[in-house]
């Protein structure tokens, strides 16, 4: 979901109209939503004609479910929860598609995860819900491509709210983790070709290298978020995010390579700490995050640190360390080969 908060505002600043209808966190996911609420006075619930306003004026805009855009999918959505049918492939896709046409698209690019962080931790069942979006999209007389990227290890360096919007922001500045930078380009090069802004894939990807490096996509960003009464000053000044007062580290037990995380269990540990909800409902603490220092590949030592923890209550601290301690998997030798970040293309 933090991509969104990069893509848009590239794809915009490339000349297409980005509107994006978001949903929030439940459980050990994260929202877009969520995210952009971390900014100070941002508005996630405007009407379709404030809506429109914005998207007119600077081609970008990012909302939630209202009254007027896929109203069924808010109740839907909180009925999948109590019924335990959160990850049924039909009604994701009913949920995710529904949202998506209703923006007015012309042409739609798909980010579906797959591993220990995603709904879908088989590439088989991620493969089949793109297939099953790109199939629903088509039949609706839309260009739909899907891209089915790894998620055994959190994308970027952040998890949080607060943290994850600084860290799109320096991807938008050409700075930010790898990962996440190209991940990012990628996905707004099918954007641009798909929305025949250029002729190729290629081009498509140049074309998003470029509004970075020119500022172009940043300067987007600012006037995303002051159209949508968020304070742009923190594009500059990231301490005008929510802090957390405190800090904790979570350290290697033994020394050795990782070799693979429960993804998942970062989310709930985030989500133990306030940075999530446990429950619909349930009220987010934007200043609660995890930093995370080693990825799949490294090698680490004994005590070393691996995970920052940035929390305000220490309640379910000891928990969350624990769990999160857990979710790695260290071997005396180094994984081979390194896995890719986008796994399958389908759809195009």
């Amino acid at each position: 979901d933090k991509t969104s908060l990069i893509l848009a505002p590239i794809v915009a600043a490339g000349g297409l109209t980005v509107p994006m209808i978001s949903g929030r966190g439940l459980g050990h996911t994260g929202g877009t939503l969520d995210k952009l609420e971390a900014i100070p006075g941002f508005n996630v619930n405007l009407s379709l004609a404030q809506f429109e306003h914005v998207l007119r004026k600077c081609g970008m805009g990012l909302i939630g479910q209202t009254a007027e855009i896929a109203p069924a999918d808010k109740k839907i959505y909180a009925l999948r929860d109590v019924t335990s049918t959160v990850e049924n492939i039909g009604l994701i896709s009913a949920s995710i598609m529904s949202k998506k046409l209703a923006e007015g698209i012309d042409a739609l690019v798909l980010d579906v995860k797959t591993g220990s962080g995603a709904f879908m931790k088989k590439e088989e069942d991620s493969a089949r819900l793109a297939e099953v979006m790109v199939e629903t999209g088509t039949r609706m007389g839309k260009k739909v491509v899907a891209l089915v990227t790894d998620m055994d290890q959190p994308l970027g360096h952040m998890a949080g709210h607060a943290n994850e919007v600084w860290e799109s922001v320096e991807v938008l500045k050409g700075r930010g983790p790898a990962d996440l930078r190209e991940l990012s380009l990628e996905l707004s090069a099918w954007m641009f070709f798909l929305g025949d802004r250029t002729r190729s894939v290629e081009e498509g990807r140049s074309l998003a290298e470029r509004v970075v490096a020119t500022g172009q996509a940043l300067e987007k960003l600012r006037q995303g978020i002051c159209l949508q009464a968020g304070d742009a000053r923190v594009v500059d000044e990231p301490q005008r995010l929510p802090q957390a007062r405190f800090h904790a580290a979570v350290t290697a037990a033994s020394t050795g390579y990782i070799t693979a995380t429960n993804c998942e269990n970062f989310g709930t540990a985030l989500a133990m700490l306030g940075g999530g909800r446990e429950r619909k409902g349930d009220h987010i603490d934007h200043s609660v995050g995890l930093e995370f220092h080693k990825r799949i590949g490294d090698r680490v030592e004994k005590n070393e640190k691996m995970v920052t923890i940035h929390y305000n209550s220490d309640a379910k601290l000891a928990e969350a360390k624990n769990l999160i301690a857990s979710s790695y998997v260290l071997s005396e030798r180094a994984p081979q080969g390194k896995r890719p970040l986008v796994r399958r293309i389908i759809g195009a």
